[in-house]
């Protein structure tokens, strides 16, 4: 018999949680720099770049879980929890989807604050209601720093970009249902993540949103659009967005909300526009303002703020 491993504080766990939460989201952020690099490179549109990002991140997790011999949880997650597993996947893809909508009918700013600041203002809620309890002085201090870096980061993201849509009030109707789709999904996670193995959860869930966004190359091939580019460096970028940016992220987003409430990941998860403003300056040359700076600060003060309020270490 192996040696038995302690077990994590409760601390412990719930700091190691948000950290990989966070880490989730910085490779979150640094898409969108990937996803802009093939849109110029190749003329790849946003749905099928995200319908590669997906379908590549099933393929690298089903990979690994033959190599790591976790077929079999797998198939088990599958068997016990089919429902909740495909709405977590679908939940995903769809998220994804509205979000890239809104964004060209009502701009990035608009669309990134609104979806995900909207998000941990759900989770909270849903959670404070099903508890039926207050939320405390912490929790509003925390979510108010996170919500006013967002809106610091991604007003300044927003100078100098194309102006908005012909539809701006359907890119805004789109961006609130990107918001909630977001929170539910995370939620839902949560409630998965206590149940099952996180690769096989991530495994399931990615495949589930892989099905769900495949049509869309169908779509680029009906319509005589780019489906795959022929470039060496590209197809890296390509295999980079699914492996990185969606298979090790969701399994680090997964591993970390078995520690770690909904509420306090949405919040977490906050680090992706900090991240995305990082990656852009120092790969797109991109001007770094100040009010981004103190932007980032609030998000990075509201994340050490949140591992105290988190109540449960992981489960054994």
């Amino acid at each position: 018999m192996g040696a038995v491993m302690p077990q994590a504080t409760p601390t412990g766990s719930a700091r190691i949680g948000l950290l990989q939460v966070c880490a989730a989201g910085v490779l979150w952020g640094t898409g969108g720099v990937v996803v802009t690099l093939l849109h110029e490179r190749d003329g790849l549109s946003a749905m099928t770049v995200s319908a590669w990002r997906m379908l590549l991140g099933a393929a690298a997790l089903v990979a690994f879980a033959v190599a790591a011999r976790r077929l079999r949880a797998v198939g088990e997650t599958m068997r016990a929890h089919p429902v909740l597993a495909v709405l977590v996947g679908c939940g995903t893809a769809v998220y994804q989807g509205l979000y890239f909508v809104s964004v060209l009918l009502v701009g990035v700013s608009v669309a990134t604050v609104v979806s995900l600041g909207l998000a941990p203002i759900l989770a909270a809620v849903w959670e404070h209601l099903t508890a039926r309890t207050r939320p405390s002085l912490r929790e509003v201090v925390v979510l108010a720093a996170a919500l006013c870096g967002l809106v610091l980061i991604s007003a300044t993201a927003s100078e100098g970009s194309s102006a908005p849509g012909d539809d701006p009030t359907l890119g805004l109707v789109l961006a609130v249902a990107a918001g909630a789709t977001y929170a539910a999904t995370t939620v839902l996670g949560h409630t998965l993540a206590q149940r099952v193995d996180t690769v096989a959860l991530t495994t399931c869930a990615t495949a589930a949103g892989a099905v769900v966004l495949a049509p869309f190359l169908g779509v680029a091939v009906a319509t005589g659009g780019p489906v795959l580019t022929g470039s060496g460096s590209s197809l890296a970028l390509l295999i980079y967005l699914g492996v990185a940016t969606m298979g090790l992220s969701y399994a680090l987003l997964y591993a970390g909300l078995r520690t770690t409430s909904g509420s306090a990941a949405t919040v977490a998860t906050l680090v992706e526009p900090l991240s995305a403003a990082l990656v852009a300056a120092l790969v797109l040359g991109e001007r770094l303002a100040w009010p981004a700076l103190v932007g980032g600060a609030l998000i990075l003060a509201a994340v050490v703020g949140l591992h105290r309020r988190e109540e449960r270490p992981a489960p054994a």
